[in-house]
């Protein structure tokens, strides 16, 4: 941990910022104690465990912004967001647990600071805890729940996210449909997005896009903070001193923190993560028992799976994976002298698989398609039928030749009922004509036509594993 430490600020000042900088830094950083008077915590655990909190305050928006971004009313002086963000031992892996802000909860006997009146155990929704008694029982209370001893304190407000955002360039989503949220006023149509920092927290603030309310948003934060590290760590963010300390002022100038969570702290895990990629990290949300929970002088909570949030937190006690992490891929075999192949061995076998693309709504796994040749042109329906297979889609692998061998486009006809499916076909297929045919069923029809070059990978937005419903970095940031 010194010698990263030192060779970071050594780097620091090869580039012209050095000690003098990293102090003013350090001292720019809000400093809150939650740690203070607090006993009977748990064990430590190998590894870092950080509290991530991202609070509604709203007080440095600008009125511009406010109304640009649709930032108005009060705040709630309560967390708006909740992250458990564990830090292997190793500094090569990075799990973030989401906790749902409306998890049914039970604050610890504690004593109001401002009043000294004294408050028995009661149940609350995990985001008023903070309301109630600040980052100190918010931490009481996150520890109590998941056996985890917190390491440090992060907390982050609306300023310095969006300020974060705009000076790394902006961050890249993707979105395979349209989200529109009139609260929060983001409007994005399908497709890849650049976003600012007033757009970027319209994005992870948004919850009235579709059906899927708080546990949507948690998802697109989490898509949001791969995009962010695949950002810093692709641009060469954590290399570069200089931007590194640009960065790091945005950020750290409206921040708050513990006090042995300091810029020295900060530079340690920067050098340690040198070579760190969004498949480095892994995202899930604790699993959750019962949705709409009535409880009395409380209103509609979320209830955690007791023995599925056990399990899931004593992973990371052990500083162990959320998922399963692709291995490295193995030196490619020499050339053997080929067998001859069992019959129907060539229809049945499965192609490596190709590295996933296009962000689509419906999975290929999901959709069946029988190819046809529309040309002359022997195998070509073959090729077509082997490429969709290779990227996922459910194909025949009994390509037939099509009654019309003159086709220049390839056409892919469909059932209208199963539309959604026919546009993540076509995302395979650029420029291919869709035509819908009632009646069809739910198997799609693709007949090649003369213009055909290959299939382009696709894959759908979400691809949960393991027994958490965990996604890797790499699975979730825009192709």
């Amino acid at each position: 941990m010194r010698l990263a430490t030192t060779l970071s600020v050594l780097v620091l000042g090869a580039g012209g910022v050095g000690h003098a900088v990293v102090t003013s830094l350090d001292g720019g950083i809000g400093r809150v104690d939650p740690f203070r008077d607090m006993k009977n915590r748990p064990q430590g655990s190998r590894g870092t465990n950080i509290l991530l909190v991202g609070t509604d305050g709203r007080d440095r928006i600008t009125p511009e912004e406010k109304q640009k971004y649709r930032l108005g009313g009060a705040p709630c002086h309560c967390t708006d967001t909740i992250m458990m963000v564990h830090v292997s031992a190793e500094r090569d892996r990075v799990s973030v647990v989401s906790l749902p802000r409306d998890s049914y909860a039970e604050v610890p006997e504690h004593t109001d600071e401002a009043t000294g009146e004294k408050h028995a155990r009661h149940p609350v929704k995990l985001n008023a805890a903070y309301a109630e008694g600040g980052p100190s029982l918010t931490v009481r209370t996150v520890e109590d729940m998941t056996g985890l001893k917190i390491d440090h304190y992060l907390e982050v407000d609306f300023t310095s996210f969006m300020k974060t955002v705009d000076v790394v360039g902006g961050v890249q989503i993707c979105t395979a449909r349209p989200m529109k949220d009139s609260y929060t006023g983001l409007d994005l149509a399908a497709g890849t997005h650049q976003l600012g920092g007033g757009e970027a927290l319209q994005y992870v603030r948004s919850r009235h896009t579709d059906g899927s309310a708080d546990l949507g948003r948690m998802q697109r934060q989490q898509r949001f903070l791969a995009a962010l590290i695949e950002k810093a760590t692709s641009n060469g963010v954590l290399l570069n001193p200089v931007k590194f300390r640009e960065v790091a002022s945005s950020l750290l100038s409206s921040v708050r923190a513990d006090e042995g969570f300091g810029m020295e702290e900060m530079l340690s895990f920067t050098a340690a993560m040198k070579g760190f990629s969004p498949s480095s990290s892994d995202f899930t949300t604790v699993p959750l028992g019962q949705l709409g929970l009535q409880v009395k002088g409380v209103g509609s909570t979320v209830k955690w799976d007791d023995a599925k949030a056990k399990k899931l937190f004593e992973l990371l006690r052990d500083d162990k994976p959320l998922a399963p992490h692709a291995p490295p891929k193995p030196e490619a075999p020499k050339p053997a002298a080929p067998k001859p192949a069992a019959p129907g061995a060539a229809k049945d076998a499965k192609p490596p698989q190709k590295e996933p693309g296009a962000v689509v709504e419906v999975a290929p796994e999901q959709i069946r398609v029988q190819v046809y040749n529309g040309t002359r042109t022997d195998g070509l329906g073959r090729r077509v039928d082997d490429a969709l297979y290779a990227t996922g889609f459910r194909t025949s692998r009994a390509p037939r030749a099509s009654a019309n061998l003159d086709m220049h486009r390839t056409l892919i006809e469909y059932d209208p009922r199963w539309d959604r499916s026919a546009k993540s076909l076509a995302l395979a297929l650029p420029g291919s004509e869709l035509r819908p045919v009632k009646g069809l069923g739910a198997t799609m029809k693709v007949t090649a036509g003369a213009d055909f070059k290959d299939v382009v990978p696709v894959r759908a937005e979400e691809q949960p594993q393991g027994d958490f419903g965990t996604v890797t970095g790499d699975r979730v940031v825009c192709p």
